[in-house]
C-alpha cells in the first residue's frame, strides 16, 4: 500500500531529552527506560501493519536502531504543528493518497487503530484519535491542510477540540477513533502498566 504512508514520530532514547515530566518524578534514567519501552510498543505495533511506514526524529538520524528497516527524515519545523505539517507535505509529495502521523507515546495503541484510521478516510476528510489529555494520538487526511497546524495550542487540553472546530469550519468533515492515553506522567505509566 504505498500510496498510504504511515508517518511516525520519534525522540531518540536520550536522557535529559525524553518524558521529562516523567523525569521530573522518577529521574532522567528511569524516563528513558519509559521511552524506550514506549519506542518498543511503537515498533511492534507498526511492524504488523503494510502501509508503507516512515520514520520521523525530532532530534538526529539514527542509522543504527530499531527502525533500521524503514525510511527515515528529519522533522523540520520550528513547532510540533510545523513539522507534522511539513511531513505531511512530504509523505503527499512523494506519491502518498492518505498519510496518518502517530506519536511514540501510547502504551495502548494497536495496528488496528491505525488501520481503522486509514479506513476512516474513505468516508471523512480527517481522522483524529483522541487523547484523554485533551491532545490526539494520531492524526490523518488525504491531503495537507494548513489550518489544523497554525495557532493551535500544542500540549494543551483544548488542542482537540479546536483542531476538530477548525475542521468544522472549514466545511470538512472529520472521524473520531477511540480515546487512548499518551504516556505523559509517570502516573500515566503506572495507571498502564496496571491494565496491561
Amino acid at each position: 500500500m504505498t500510496d498510504q504512508h504511515l508517518i511516525i514520530f520519534v525522540k531518540n532514547p536520550i536522557a535529559g531529552t525524553v518524558k521529562t515530566r516523567i523525569a521530573r518524578t522518577v529521574g532522567n534514567d528511569r524516563a528513558v527506560q519509559v521511552y524506550q519501552h514506549l519506542l518498543r510498543h511503537t515498533q511492534d505495533t507498526v511492524a504488523q501493519l503494510s502501509q508503507h511506514r516512515v520514520v520521523y526524529y525530532g532530534d538526529f538520524v539514527n542509522p543504527d536502531d530499531g527502525w533500521n528497516n524503514y525510511d527515515k527524515h528529519l522533522q523540520t519545523g520550528n513547532d510540533l504543528g510545523q513539522r507534522m505539517l511539513n511531513a505531511f507535505r512530504e509523505r503527499f509529495d512523494a506519491g502518498a493518497n492518505r498519510a496518518v502521523v502517530i506519536g511514540s507515546d501510547c502504551l495502548t495503541i494497536t495496528p488496528d487503530h491505525i488501520r481503522l484510521a486509514f479506513d476512516a478516510l474513505d468516508e471523512a476528510d480527517i481522522v483524529i484519535g483522541p487523547a484523554t489529555d485533551g491532545g490526539y494520538y494520531l492524526l490523518g487526511m488525504k491531503e495537507p491542510h494548513d489550518f489544523l497546524f497554525t495557532d493551535m495550542p500544542w500540549s494543551q487540553p483544548e488542542l482537540r477540540q479546536l483542531t476538530e472546530l477548525a475542521i468544522l469550519q472549514h466545511n470538512l468533515t472529520f472521524k473520531r477513533l477511540d480515546e487512548l492515553t499518551d504516556i505523559d506522567e509517570w502516573d500515566d505509566y503506572e495507571r498502564a502498566l496496571s491494565n496491561v
